[in-house]
């Protein structure tokens, strides 16, 4: 038995491209690692970032989100909302502290079975060298009687703004007019 480490990679797919690319990669046989555990899902536009969380809280050292190509969606618009959640989602691993590099998303359409025998190996290749996912993340931090740990909460510091004061007074002004116009439009 060998020291090395296999990452386990969790792929959300969307069933009309990405799932098809990897059933082309598959009957092609082109060669790609086997450590991806798919699931296969309508649309990546039905992806929640939660699903992401809780396959890594679950013991996925990474995970790969990919769907149709933008304007490709059988469901009009699914990859657009996907693209959006996953640019905010990415700066919360940060705030997470999770490595992003351990979440992918890609675009994969139905003809593109190299793309996906590339993808996972480049992914797989990206985690192995990340190692393996903190083993404390998503468990609950116990004492040394093995209870869990209340942490001593304290109020969060305010958030102070250095700016001048008549600088701050504009930029509050000039957001209250932007405020004031989408209410009159009815955009908001």
């Amino acid at each position: 038995m060998g020291d090395t480490f296999e990452p386990r990679i969790a792929a959300f797919v969307c069933n009309w491209c990405t799932y098809t690319g990897a059933d082309l990669a598959g009957t092609s046989r082109l060669p790609y690692a086997s450590n991806v555990r798919i699931i296969r899902l309508p649309c990546t536009g039905r992806i929640s970032p939660l699903f992401i969380l809780k396959a890594l809280e679950q013991g996925a050292d990474g995970v790969i989100v990919s769907g149709c190509h933008p304007g490709d969606c059988h469901y009009t618009a699914g990859n657009y909302h996907a693209r959006r959640k996953y640019s905010v989602f990415r700066e919360l691993l940060h705030f997470l502290g999770i490595e992003p590099e351990r979440v992918t998303f890609s675009w994969v359409s139905a003809a593109e079975g190299k793309k996906w025998a590339d993808l996972v190996n480049e992914v797989t290749a990206t985690v192995r060298q990340l190692g393996p996912r903190p083993a404390a993340w998503g468990q609950p931090i116990t004492d040394e009687d093995g209870s869990v740990a209340v942490p001593a909460l304290k109020p969060p510091a305010p958030i102070r703004y250095e700016a001048p004061a008549d600088q701050l007074a504009a930029q509050t002004e000039a957001l209250r007019e932007k405020a004031r116009e989408l209410l009159a439009s009815g955009r908001v």
